[in-house]
């Protein structure tokens, strides 16, 4: 369903399994642009949304902003888009410098993330973190778990132990791999490549997952996410298609089953960052695919 050109055309066919579907969730759409923050403060303001597995904080930070946390329980993400923002990350004593335009994996228990030059922040949990649950706008929509949503379950943690680990996203394109994908025991990131302008609308890459969410956060530009969902043999329970336009910044959280593609439709650059929680197998089994896969052990898998 891929296009031929597009990296993803080379992954291992998933098994069919829509047919035991007996019912599927609809789409999650936060358009932070018109709904005021979840959080306020003299140096940041924050939105929370939410998916089955993970809570996404998207903030804009001013100089001097904090954003800290007393007991986490496993690893969490930091991700700095801007070129010219600056944070230190502060954890079991010791600082880190995170420049803009970098990925940082933060350990459990106590840290803190101090904006030293300002810019967009944006921070990624595990639903482990109970404390966080009733943050996101769209905390109603799992009240009940979605179904088809496989329950979450951490991946090793790093051979060399906890540290706060930093990656830049300035990495070159590489012909077949997609995007710029990191990992840790909790997420897996992928900073794709921007489209520059409108996307060719005879090149999508409809497709479907079986058991997981993709969370699509755009951070620049606009897009529309296309979704179909099949039939079912209960009428009651069809869906019609989605084609929701969503500017930035925002965030879709796509249900498994969904046949979904999203298409760039601002004149400019469209950014979209894909987060997974936790990380896919397809694409960690793809060699040269995530950035970081020597630091990170893959559980066993059938």
């Amino acid at each position: 369903m891929f296009d031929k050109s597009d990296p993803r055309a080379t992954l291992e066919k998933p098994k069919d399994s829509q047919a035991g579907f007996s019912e599927f969730a609809g789409a999650e759409y936060e358009k932070f642009y018109e709904q005021p923050p979840n959080e306020t403060n003299p140096l940041s303001k924050t939105w929370w949304m939410r998916g089955q597995n993970f809570f996404i904080a998207y903030s804009e930070a001013e100089e001097g902003g904090v954003f800290t946390r007393k007991d986490q329980v496993d690893e969490y993400v930091l991700l700095l888009p801007d070129k010219e923002s600056k944070a230190v990350v502060t954890w079991n004593g010791s600082e880190t410098e995170v420049a803009g335009f970098s990925l940082a994996i933060i350990p459990l228990g106590e840290s803190e993330i101090k904006l030293i030059k300002g810019g967009k922040v944006i921070r990624l949990f595990s639903s482990a973190n109970a404390d966080l649950e009733n943050l996101p706008v769209n905390q109603s929509s799992y009240a009940e778990p979605h179904p088809n949503v496989a329950l979450f379950k951490p991946w090793p943690e790093a051979a060399s132990g906890y540290k706060v680990r930093v990656y830049s996203l300035d990495v070159p394109k590489e012909e077949g791999r997609f995007g710029r994908i990191f990992r840790c025991s909790t997420f897996m990131v992928n900073f794709l490549e921007p489209f520059e302008g409108p996307r060719d609308p005879s090149k999508m890459s409809p497709h479907s997952h079986d058991d997981f969410e993709q969370s699509s956060l755009a951070i620049e530009g606009e897009f529309v996410h296309h979704l179909r969902w099949p039939w079912l043999p209960d009428m009651n329970k069809w869906r019609s298609d989605d084609h929701e336009h969503c500017a930035s910044p925002s965030v879709a959280v796509i249900p498994p089953g969904a046949i979904h593609t999203s298409q760039s439709v601002g004149a400019g650059s469209n950014q979209l960052v894909d987060i997974f929680c936790p990380p896919r197998v397809d694409f960690s089994l793809k060699d040269g695919w995530v950035l970081n896969e020597e630091e990170y052990p893959m559980p066993k898998h059938k």
